[in-house]
C-alpha cells in the first residue's frame, strides 16, 4: 500500500473538482390542476396531508383540515367510504369556507367509489380530485367497468384523478398473471421484484384505461406506494422513466416517530434529489393524542433541506456534549423554534424574505461563534467553565452580549429577533 505524504501534493496543485447539481433538474411532467393548485410541469413540489378523523363527523374533519392547512398543507385528502361520509363532504367544504380556509380536497375511494360518486353528485362536484386504487376497484370485467365509471364522473365534471397503486392492495389477477409469467419464462425475479413490477404495470395500464375513458394527460396523477424505502426508490425511478404523468411520493406506512421520519426522508430524499416527485406526503403513524400536523412539518423540512422550497427560517442548534451539560441552550433552542413558528405569519406579511432567515442557537465556544456568525442572527451560550456571557451576532458581526438567567437571555434574544425582522421589514417597504 502506498502512503501519500504532503510532499506528494505541491502547493500549486490544480484540483479538478466539480459538483453535479443537487437537487437535479425536475423531471418533465404534464401539469395537473387540482382546485386552485397546479402540480407538475414547472410548478413547485406540493405538500399534501390526509385527515384521520371520521369523515362522517363534518365538524371534527373540517377542524383537522383547517389545522393541517394552517400548518402548511397545500392539498388535503379525506376518506370517502360510506354514504354518510359522501353526504358530509359539501358540509365540510362549507365549514372550511366559513373559517376562511380554502384548500383542494381529495376524496380517497376504495371498493365503492363508483357508486358513491354517482349517487352523491354534490360530493363529486365538491371534491377537487378523486383518488382511485386500481387494486380494489373491482375484479375481472367488473374492475374495468367500475374504474371507467369513476373516470366518467371525473371527465364530465372536469376533475383530475390520482391512480394510487399500493403494494398491500394490488390487483390479484395482475399478480397471478405476472407470477405465472415469471415462472413460465424462467425470468428469475424474486417475489418482491414481481410485486414491484406489478405496481408499475398497474399504474401504466390504468393510465391507458383512464385516457380511453375520456380523461386527458392533464387530469392524471400517479403513485406507487410501498413501505420499503429501497423498493420505493427503484419503483419511482422506473415509473419516472416510463411516464410523464406527475408523481405523488410517499411510503404507504412510514411508521412512528424517528423510524417514520427517517424512512420517509431516506426514500423521498433520494427521489427528490434526482428531480422525481411533484407532490409528497409523509405518512407518519401519529402518537396517541399527537399532532397530525407533524406530517406536514416533516414534508416541509424535507423540501427545505434539499433547497427545493423554503417555508420557514432555518434554525441551527448544536446537539450538546460534555461541554454543555446545562439545559439552557436546549430550552432556548426550543423556545426560539416555537416563537418563530408562532410569529412567522405576521413576519411574512411584512417581509416575505422572513422564510429565508437563518438563526443559530449554539451551546459553547467550540462551534458557537462560527455558526452564529454564519447565520443572519445567532447566539452562542457559554458551555461549562466558559465566561457567563452570550455574544449575539447579526449578519456576521458581534452586535452585543446577553447575561443573566435563561429567562432573561431568552427575552433578550427574542427581542433581537423581532428587531432584526423589523429592520428587514423597513428595508423591504422602503
Amino acid at each position: 500500500m502506498t502512503i501519500l505524504t504532503v510532499e506528494d501534493f505541491p502547493v500549486d496543485t490544480q484540483w479538478d473538482i466539480s459538483f453535479e447539481q443537487v437537487p437535479a433538474p425536475r423531471r418533465k411532467t404534464y401539469p395537473v390542476k387540482i382546485g386552485h393548485v397546479t402540480i407538475g410541469g414547472s410548478h413547485p413540489v406540493v405538500v399534501q396531508s390526509m385527515t384521520n378523523t371520521d369523515t362522517e363527523d363534518a365538524e371534527a374533519t373540517s377542524r383537522q383540515i383547517a389545522d393541517l392547512v394552517r400548518a402548511g398543507s397545500e392539498i388535503v385528502r379525506i376518506t370517502v367510504n360510506t354514504p354518510r361520509a359522501a353526504q358530509a363532504v359539501p358540509e365540510i367544504r362549507k365549514r372550511l369556507e366559513d373559517m376562511g380556509v380554502f384548500v383542494p380536497l381529495v376524496g380517497d375511494f376504495h371498493y365503492n367509489g363508483h357508486r358513491l360518486l354517482e349517487k352523491y353528485p354534490d360530493c363529486a362536484r365538491t371534491l377537487d380530485k378523486y383518488r382511485i386504487n386500481p387494486g380494489n376497484v373491482g375484479r375481472g370485467d367488473a374492475r374495468s367497468e367500475q374504474f371507467a365509471r369513476i373516470c366518467a364522473v371525473a371527465r364530465d365534471l372536469g376533475k383530475p384523478v390520482r391512480i394510487g397503486v399500493n403494494a398491500g392492495s394490488l390487483d390479484e389477477d395482475l399478480v397471478e398473471e405476472q407470477m405465472t409469467r415469471n415462472s413460465q419464462l424462467n425470468l428469475g425475479k424474486t417475489s418482491e421484484e414481481v410485486l414491484n413490477t406489478c405496481m408499475i404495470i398497474s399504474a401504466l395500464r390504468s393510465t391507458e384505461q383512464a385516457l380511453a375513458a375520456g380523461l386527458t394527460e392533464n387530469q392524471i396523477v400517479l403513485s406507487c406506494k410501498t413501505s420499503s424505502p429501497v423498493h420505493l426508490i427503484a419503483i419511482y425511478r422506473e415509473l419516472a422513466r416510463l411516464s410523464r404523468q406527475p408523481l405523488h411520493l410517499g411510503l404507504t406506512e412510514a411508521g412512528m416517530a424517528v423510524k417514520g421520519l427517517v424512512w420517509s426522508a431516506v426514500a423521498m430524499g433520494v427521489l427528490l434529489a434526482e428531480g422525481i416527485g411533484d407532490t409528497i406526503r409523509v405518512s407518519l403513524t401519529p402518537e396517541l393524542n399527537g399532532d397530525r400536523c407533524q406530517e406536514v412539518y416533516a414534508a416541509q423540512e424535507m423540501l427545505q433541506a434539499l433547497g427545493i422550497r423554503r417555508f420557514f427560517p432555518s434554525i441551527t442548534s448544536c446537539p450538546g456534549c460534555g461541554r454543555t451539560t446545562s439545559t439552557a441552550f436546549q430550552e432556548l433552542a426550543q423556545t426560539t423554534r416555537e416563537y418563530i413558528r408562532q410569529r412567522l405569519p405576521e413576519w411574512k406579511s411584512r417581509w416575505p424574505g422572513a422564510v429565508s432567515m437563518t438563526v443559530a442557537v449554539m451551546g459553547c465556544v467550540v462551534n458557537g461563534p462560527g455558526e452564529s456568525r454564519a447565520a443572519d442572527i445567532g447566539i452562542s451560550l457559554p458551555g461549562n467553565g466558559e465566561h457567563p456571557v452570550c455574544p449575539v451576532y447579526i449578519q456576521g458581526q458581534k452586535a452585543f452580549t446577553l447575561s443573566g438567567d435563561i429567562s432573561t437571555i431568552t427575552r433578550g434574544f427574542l427581542d433581537a429577533l423581532e428587531n432584526y425582522v423589523a429592520t428587514k421589514s423597513h428595508e423591504h417597504s422602503g
